[in-house]
């Protein structure tokens, strides 16, 4: 008997079960679950996030580009839980092999996908038999919508300095993560958005303030569980987001990426939409009160 596998099967019970409640969830609200490729010739070139290479084309560092099309296409509301790959990314709270769940809906913006977050919070807490999680110490309910905190209301509450001064210092990343991540979704789930516009390649700049872009991150006790915002739906300017975060790859000596031309190709169709990612892992760690990622899964890579 192989113990340190067959301790595993209550988190494992508990793993299908959340999984089933959000896909249960997502039928309810007239989602069409698609599957797409995981092997792709070309992946969104971001500046900090590698791929790793199948073949000559990449694992999918994640299915946006192929749902996007699908989005363009004239689906309306669509989702899927997949494997992703990302190189070099290992940790407590890290793996190169992940389960993402992505949803898209036409027709909407960033606002719309913060409700469906707490309406997937509530069913997989359900399904676990819990109205809140605990982790770092931190009890967290969830039966609620959450708090909204832009970055700029963030930097100025817990970042000891101003947007404006972190950005001008080079430092904004560094602060984020350690002065301010560690006090979000404390007691509720926070939404921490409208991030600075060049911290958002593929979303929409804000109607009004075009200095910020209409993305937000999901935190629950200090921990990142999501990431979305309303679509860019230009090619020209996306285009060109793409080929800033290319030549920002190659200064940073990151190996060089294909630009993904029939996804800039149908971007011309995509509605206003928005979509969002949600790390599977992450959202079992926190409701089955897990202290790392390893426990969550059936097999770590250094089980392999």
């Amino acid at each position: 008997m192989n113990w340190s596998l067959a301790r595993r099967r209550p988190i494992l019970e508990a793993r299908a079960r959340i999984i089933q409640a959000v896909r249960h969830y997502f039928i309810q609200e007239g989602f069409l679950e698609v599957e797409t490729p995981l092997r792709i010739p070309a992946p969104a070139p971001e500046t900090h996030i590698d791929a790793i290479a199948a073949d000559g084309w990449f694992l999918q560092t994640s299915p946006e580009l192929c749902m996007k099309r699908l989005l363009a296409a004239g689906y309306p509301r669509i989702f899927q839980i997949s494997p992703c790959w990302r190189a070099g990314e290992r940790g407590t709270r890290h793996l190169p092999e992940f389960t993402m769940l992505e949803w898209y809906r036409a027709d909407a913006d960033y606002t719309r996908l913060m409700t469906d977050c707490a309406g997937v919070l509530r069913a997989a807490a359900t399904a676990q038999g819990v109205s809140a999680v605990t982790f770092r110490g931190l009890t967290v309910a969830l039966d609620g919508p959450g708090e909204r905190l832009t970055v700029r209301e963030a930097f100025a509450r817990f970042g000891g300095m101003s947007l404006e001064e972190a950005q001008a210092r080079d430092c904004f990343d560094e602060v984020v993560v350690e002065r301010i991540e560690p006090q979000l979704g404390v007691e509720v789930p926070t939404f921490l958005c409208d991030y600075p516009a060049e911290r958002a390649a593929l979303a929409r700049l804000k109607p009004g303030d075009p200095s910020v872009a209409e993305r937000f991150e999901l935190y629950l006790a200090g921990l990142e569980l999501a990431n979305g915002f309303s679509e860019l739906t230009d090619p020209v300017e996306q285009r060109q987001r793409f080929l800033a975060a290319a030549a920002e790859r190659s200064a940073a000596n990151r190996p060089p990426y294909p630009l993904p031309e029939p996804f800039l190709a149908d971007l011309a169709g995509l509605p206003p939409s928005a979509g969002i990612a949600l790390g599977i892992d992450r959202l079992v760690m926190l409701l089955t009160g897990s202290s790392t990622i390893d426990e969550v899964v059936a097999f770590t890579p250094e089980e392999l």
